[in-house]
C-alpha cells in the first residue's frame, strides 16, 4: 500500500476543480491535501481533513497545480546570442535564424544535446514546471530528426515532431515536403505524440502546412500548428479546421480567427486551443497575443514558455503568467488557468489515463482533484496573486511531481 502524505495549513488552494468550490472557481482557504502514490487521493478544507502517514505544513502559503509547459524547443545545440542582441539594437525578427542552431545541432553530440536538455528540465522544475513538452525541429534530416525525438523522450512529457520548421538552406522547398511527410515522419512517428507545422512567412504556406496535418492526422498522431506569429495568415482556421489540438503564437488575429478558436468548442466538442507566448512576444519585440481578447470570446487559452535559444530563451512560467497578467491584461486566477489546466488541455493530459513517452499511464494534470496526478507546486506567498504583485522574485518553494517531492 502507498505511504500517504498530508500537506495542510494550505492558505490558499487553487484546484480548477469548480465542483469543490463553484463560488470561487475552486479556489479553497485553509485548506488541505492527501496524496497517496503519485495521485491525489482527497481535497478539502483543513478541518476536516483524514489522518494520514506524513505531514507537509503549508504554514499558510499558497498551493496549485505544477506548471504545465505546452510549448518548447529545447533539444538544440548552441545559441544564438550575437542573434538577440542584434534584435534588441533594432533588427527585425525574421524565420531564417532558425538555421543557426540547426547547424550547431547537427554538429552536437547525443551526450552534449542530452545534458542541455536535462540542464533546461532542471531549471523548468527548480520553477515549479511538473510537465514539459518539447519539440524536435532543429535537425531538419531523417538522421538528427529521429535522434532529438529520441532523446526528448527521455526527458519530457510529450514530445511533438516538427520537421516543417523550416526549409534548411540548400534544399528544395518542394522535395523538402515531400521528405517530411514521407520518409521522415514514417521514421520518428514511434517516438512521437504529434506533429507540428510552422505555418508562417518564410516557413510554410498554408498549402503546405495543410498537406503536414494531413500526413499526421494518416499516421495516426495528433496536432499542432505555429500560427499568426510574424503577420496574419492562415495558420489559426488551418488549425481549427484540421481539429489540432492548438495554434500556438497567435499575435495577429482578426475577427474570423478569434470566432473560429472560440467556436471550436462550442457544443460540447473538443476545440483548438489558444497558445499564448509571451515571453516570446517580448524577446522578439512583436504585438503580444490578444489573449484577453480570446478569453473573452470563450476560447480555452493555454500560456507556455517557447523556450527556445533563438526567441525566447527562458522556461520560467512564473516570468510568463506575470506578463500575461502585467501586459496581456488577464487575471491572475485566468493566467494560473491558462499556464496549468490551459496546457493540459493542450497537450490532451487534462482527463485521466494519457500516456507518456516511457509507457506510464497518469492521471489528469493541471488540476487539484482526486484521481488526478499528484503535481503541485507550492509558493513563499499566501496568494497566486504574488506571482504578478512581486514580478520576477523566486516564490517557488517546493515542487511535488507524481507525488515525490523533486524542490
Amino acid at each position: 500500500m502507498s505511504t500517504t502524505l498530508l500537506i495542510d495549513d494550505i492558505g490558499e488552494l487553487t484546484t480548477h476543480d469548480e465542483s469543490l468550490a463553484p463560488e470561487t472557481g475552486g479556489r479553497l482557504r485553509d485548506a488541505a491535501v492527501i496524496v497517496e502514490g503519485d495521485r491525489i487521493a482527497w481535497v478539502g478544507p483543513a478541518a476536516d481533513a483524514p489522518a494520514a502517514d506524513e505531514r507537509f505544513d503549508a504554514a499558510g502559503r499558497a498551493l496549485l497545480p505544477g506548471w504545465v509547459d505546452s510549448h518548447t524547443h529545447m533539444v538544440f545545440g548552441g545559441d544564438r546570442t550575437a542573434e538577440f542582441e542584434a534584435r534588441m539594437a533594432g533588427q527585425s525578427y525574421a524565420a531564417g535564424g532558425i538555421n543557426v542552431t540547426v547547424q550547431a545541432t547537427r554538429a552536437a553530440s547525443d551526450a552534449q544535446l542530452g545534458a542541455n536538455l536535462e540542464r533546461l528540465v532542471s531549471e523548468a522544475r527548480r520553477g515549479g514546471t511538473t510537465t514539459l513538452e518539447t519539440k524536435t525541429g532543429y535537425g531538419l534530416d531523417v538522421e538528427n530528426e529521429v535522434r532529438s525525438a529520441r532523446i526528448a523522450a527521455e526527458h519530457a512529457d510529450a514530445v511533438t515532431f516538427l520537421g516543417a520548421h523550416l526549409v534548411p538552406a540548400g534544399a528544395d522547398p518542394a522535395e523538402y515536403l515531400d521528405l517530411v511527410c514521407g520518409p521522415m515522419l514514417d521514421a520518428v512517428a514511434p517516438l512521437v505524440s504529434a506533429v507540428d507545422v510552422f505555418c508562417e512567412t518564410g516557413a510554410f504556406d498554408g498549402a503546405a502546412s495543410a498537406r503536414v496535418l494531413e500526413a499526421a492526422a494518416a499516421k495516426g498522431l495528433a496536432t499542432r500548428v505555429h500560427g499568426n506569429q510574424l503577420e496574419h495568415g492562415p495558420g489559426a482556421r488551418l488549425a481549427v479546421e484540421h481539429g489540432a489540438l492548438s495554434v500556438d503564437h497567435l499575435a495577429f488575429l482578426d475577427d474570423a480567427d478569434v470566432e473560429a478558436l472560440a467556436g471550436s468548442w462550442s457544443g460540447g466538442r473538443r476545440g483548438t486551443v489558444a497558445t499564448v507566448l509571451p515571453a516570446c512576444d517580448l524577446s522578439t519585440r512583436m504585438p503580444l497575443a490578444p489573449a484577453r481578447r480570446l478569453v473573452d470570446s470563450g476560447a480555452v487559452v493555454a500560456i507556455a514558455s517557447n523556450c527556445n535559444p533563438g526567441t525566447s530563451y527562458t522556461n520560467s512560467m512564473n516570468f510568463c503568467v506575470a506578463t500575461a497578467v502585467l501586459q496581456m491584461r488577464l487575471t491572475v486566477q485566468e493566467a494560473v488557468r491558462a499556464a496549468t489546466l490551459g496546457g493540459a488541455i493542450a497537450l490532451g493530459m487534462h482527463e485521466d489515463g494519457w500516456t507518456s513517452p516511457s509507457g506510464k499511464v497518469h492521471g489528469a494534470v493541471g488540476v487539484i482533484r482526486p484521481g488526478a496526478c499528484a503535481d503541485l507546486q507550492l509558493l513563499d506567498a499566501p496568494s497566486v496573486t504574488h506571482l504578478a504583485y512581486r514580478p520576477g522574485m523566486p516564490l517557488t518553494a517546493a515542487v511535488w511531481r507524481g507525488g515525490k517531492r523533486v524542490v
